[in-house]
């Protein structure tokens, strides 16, 4: 009968070793978010960003990473903008009465089939990684439009929460892709981080977020190093001025709305020279009416000297695009 109890609870002990160990119940302490929001309309019609969360002495600092693909290659290349912020809350804050690392795959899966068949036109694509014990834990989220737009959009619990964390996060590290203008106007945007060498960006460049966009239409590394190839800058070339040449020559801008259109070529003038040096009478020859205005801003300012006073001036401006993706 001793016998009997001894190997009873030695099978005990055994069974329960053989057991998966318990999942991992304490809050990470830092975490990494890839959010893909995409829209009907553009170009472009997809932004990536990667969110970094760090603890830090007086709560956690946020750092945001937007990359954009390119809307015109020669007028909206890629680019990439990089922001960071300081919250009061710590990790364990921000992620609130939420474990990622206990949330059920059945519950996450079955929140990721609510909707297949309903038609969706903008939304998010995201996936946070956590640190669970020595593992790595890739949580998915899909937002929808009626998330992000509708009163009562009835969002799953775990889909709302992922919503509150990245609301909580945007406010931290302010304005964010749903902020950008329909049809952002290159003279308005801020610089890239063209050239730039930090830490984090290394990181995006060599692919070490990719794995937070799978099935996505671009990888984070292919913008990143799309975005260090500096665009083609337009130019304008005076060709001719005859019978003299301006002393004081003031180049044309190269009107926005003629480089998103695509219109270059020569524009050909005439105008006088008055008594000051300027010019007067200025008539077009030939030259696209987009153009033409900016010819006549800069044209304005041209100074010749005395002895060209009463002549009249015939010129040639060459806009150039100098941009061979023209179907881009």
């Amino acid at each position: 009968m001793r016998c009997w109890a001894i190997m009873c609870v030695a099978a005990i002990v055994c069974g329960a070793s053989a057991r998966e160990p318990r999942a991992e119940t304490s809050l990470p302490t830092q975490f990494e978010i890839g959010r893909r929001t995409f829209f009907d309309f553009g170009p472009p019609f997809n932004y990536y960003e990667v969110l970094l969360v760090r603890p830090a002495e007086n709560g956690a600092s946020v750092e945001r990473i937007t990359l954009t693909p390119p809307g015109n290659a020669c007028t909206q290349p890629t680019k990439v903008e990089i922001v960071s912020a300081p919250v009061s809350e710590s990790v364990a804050v921000l992620l609130g009465k939420t474990n990622p690392c206990t949330i059920p795959e059945k519950e996450l899966r079955r929140e990721l089939k609510r909707c297949k068949k309903c038609l969706v036109f903008s939304g998010a694509d995201v996936a946070m990684q956590f640190k669970c014990g020595t593992q790595n834990r890739v949580i998915r989220a899909d937002i929808l439009d009626r998330d992000m737009f509708d009163p009562d959009p009835k969002t799953p619990r775990h889909t709302s929460w992922t919503v509150q964390l990245l609301g909580r996060l945007d406010d931290a590290v302010g304005p964010g892709v749903m902020q950008k203008p329909i049809f952002p106007l290159p003279e308005k945007e801020e610089s890239s981080t063209r050239g730039a060498t930090s830490p984090t960006l290394q990181d995006v460049g060599s692919g070490k977020y990719d794995v937070l966009f799978q099935g996505a239409p671009e990888k984070p590394s292919d913008l990143y190093r799309a975005a260090q190839i500096r665009p083609p800058a337009p130019s304008v070339r005076l060709l001719s001025s005859s019978p003299f040449q301006p002393e004081v020559f003031i180049q044309p801008k190269y009107p926005l709305l003629a480089r998103l259109a695509r219109i270059e070529g020569a524009v050909v003038f005439k105008a006088e020279v008055d008594l000051n040096g300027g010019m007067t009478n200025l008539v077009f020859e030939s030259g696209h009416p987009m153009l033409q205005p900016a010819v006549r801003e800069a044209v304005s300012n041209w100074k010749f000297q005395r002895e060209a006073v009463h002549q009249q001036i015939e010129a040639t401006l060459d806009f150039k695009s100098n941009c061979s993706a023209q179907g881009k």
